[in-house]
């Protein structure tokens, strides 16, 4: 019931903006500007993981930005799902015009699973709510898009904050699956097989969303486990790319000089 209280409370208590706690708004047309920037820039951490994909961030983890994301996510500031997703769109965009996919197929957004714990001490799945955002801006944008939660943790994990890359990745390796019987929707979609609904076979395109990209562990583990779910009945490995809300700013490439 958490997500009610803060639902009902966000309607009649006063508001302050989720990035510079200017009064009497949710969110700033300069915060929002910073946040919504258009389109989306290749992002990669140093080292970079065997496996990651190629991700694109709508902006660097700093400032207003970093305030939203922990706004939406630890205090439910559940109204700025929105613009998050709006940002998290146009890191889709870029990430699937960054790889080369065919114009006009549908988008599946395959969130990246938080920890059940996690999501019951927060009162809400965070980047789910995000990717629905983001996959409703898409439509309203003229794209195809729907959201698949088809990964869960299969094991526990270790709480990431103050671990290492080197860390992460071992606390990540093999801890997530796709969904029993979900492999096939990945794979009618976006590998060899039949594309349905009149779709042409592998038209799709399978873009995993986060809200936060810091190693790329995640992401990389988030990514084997939809090949590992999905290649057998598509035939090969199913095309995987990502996007990220935002990314430490020296992930950003043009930074990385």
């Amino acid at each position: 019931m958490r997500w009610w209280w803060r639902e009902i409370t966000g309607l009649v208590l006063p508001v302050a903006c989720g990035g510079c706690a200017r009064a009497r708004t949710p969110l700033c047309e300069a915060c929002r500007r910073v946040l919504c920037r258009p389109g989306g820039r290749r992002v990669r951490p140093d080292p970079e993981p065997a496996g990651l994909p190629v991700v694109c961030a709508a902006a660097p983890y700093a400032d207003a930005v970093r305030a939203v994301l922990l706004g939406h996510k630890e205090r439910g500031a559940l109204g700025l799902a929105r613009p998050l997703g709006i940002a998290l769109a146009g890191a889709v965009r870029a990430s699937v015009a960054l790889c080369g996919a065919p114009g006009g197929g549908e988008l599946l957004l395959v969130p990246v699973p938080s920890s059940r714990r996690a999501v019951r001490a927060r009162g809400h799945d965070a980047v789910r709510r995000i990717a629905l955002a983001a996959a409703g801006e898409l439509r309203r944008s003229g794209s195809t898009a729907r959201v698949l939660p088809v990964l869960r943790q299969r094991r526990a994990v270790a709480d990431q904050s103050g671990l290492g890359a080197r860390e992460r990745l071992a606390n990540l390796a093999g801890a997530l699956e796709v969904v029993p019987g979900a492999g096939r929707l990945i794979a009618d979609g976006a590998g060899s097989g039949s594309g349905g609904r009149g779709r042409a076979p592998g038209s799709a395109r399978v873009v995993l969303v986060d809200d936060l990209m810091t190693t790329g562990a995640s992401l990389a583990e988030a990514a084997r486990a939809l090949r590992a779910g999905s290649g057998p009945r598509s035939g090969g490995p199913v095309r995987v790319s990502a996007a990220v809300v935002a990314a430490p700013s020296i992930s950003f490439e043009l930074n990385r000089n």
